[in-house]
């Protein structure tokens, strides 16, 4: 099959296999770019093999679905422009993000929006963080929390691919940045005081990396990253109280939306997360 990386053709041999009915073993990778032969270089084998699984999965012919944001999910969408061109799929893409419109673009699919398709078959996104058993999500790391969620909430499934670094026992085990929150620009120092002084840590205004002053992000609020102390949490408690707070947005705790996780390594499994566990009420 023929992958599309920063703008090089990069041909990949990839064969899965189904072992134990849980993991696909993608057994040899190999791939050009211009006149050299490289052995992986440039790919991310734990997010490619994800991705791909979930393309491969949960696509099927005459599909609205839904394309998330993020690093992972440019895998999943040159693995559908493949599948599209080799199985003449027709599938409309509703995107999360103007960064996902773009590949969606890009990789000549068929663009779609809610407006014209409310009701979403499937959706594919990545997340920052991933607890093990409840699948409660911490997403929001690229600013498209809100678009993404809304596009999630609108789908039969919400489908999460990421590499196995994202599962975790506790939310905060190793995403270090914190919740995002979009507020409304105005509202935002009230808001970081509110948080603070109702939970602790710190809510800290995301800085953009290109240019002076906050990041904006594509709806044209600001988002606020709370860095939450260590402990026990109730997640959903603390969303609908962040939700009531007037200015903010949306929250990146995704909690109940996931149905499941396709986590890649990178040797190329790819392992599936199922919902265990009830979320925690206290």
């Amino acid at each position: 099959m023929q992958l599309v990386l920063s703008k090089s053709i990069i041909s990949v041999v990839d064969k899965f296999r189904l072992s134990c009915g849980k993991y696909f073993i993608m057994s040899a990778v190999s791939f050009t770019v211009g006149p050299k032969t490289c052995s992986t270089a440039g790919v991310d084998i734990s997010k490619m093999c994800a991705a791909h699984q979930a393309i491969d999965k949960h696509v099927k012919d005459g599909m609205i679905l839904g394309i998330g944001s993020g690093s992972t999910i440019v895998y999943g969408v040159q693995r559908l422009a493949q599948r599209t061109k080799d199985e003449n799929l027709s599938v409309v893409c509703v995107p999360t993000s103007y960064q996902a419109r773009q590949l969606i673009i890009d990789y000549k699919l068929t663009l779609g929006n809610l407006d014209a398709h409310p009701k979403i078959d499937c959706t594919i996104d990545g997340a920052d963080e991933i607890e093990i058993g409840t699948l409660t999500c911490i997403k929001g790391g690229g600013g498209c929390l809100t678009q993404e969620k809304i596009v999630a909430s609108c789908s039969e499934k919400l489908i999460i691919v990421a590499d196995e670094a994202k599962a975790v026992n506790r939310l905060g085990q190793k995403w270090k940045k914190g919740i995002p929150i979009e507020v409304i620009p105005m509202s935002c120092k009230p808001i970081q005081q509110k948080i603070e002084g109702k939970y602790g840590g710190e809510a800290i205004l995301r800085m953009s990396a290109d240019k002076a002053g906050p990041l904006v992000t594509d709806n044209g609020n600001f988002i606020l990253d709370w860095v939450f102390p260590e402990k026990k949490y109730c997640w959903s408690s603390i969303h609908n109280y962040l939700k009531l707070i007037p200015g903010v947005v949306e929250t990146g705790l995704f909690i109940d939306m996931t149905d499941e996780c396709l986590v890649g390594n990178p040797q190329g499994n790819v392992q599936l997360l199922k919902k265990t566990e009830q979320t925690l009420e206290l």
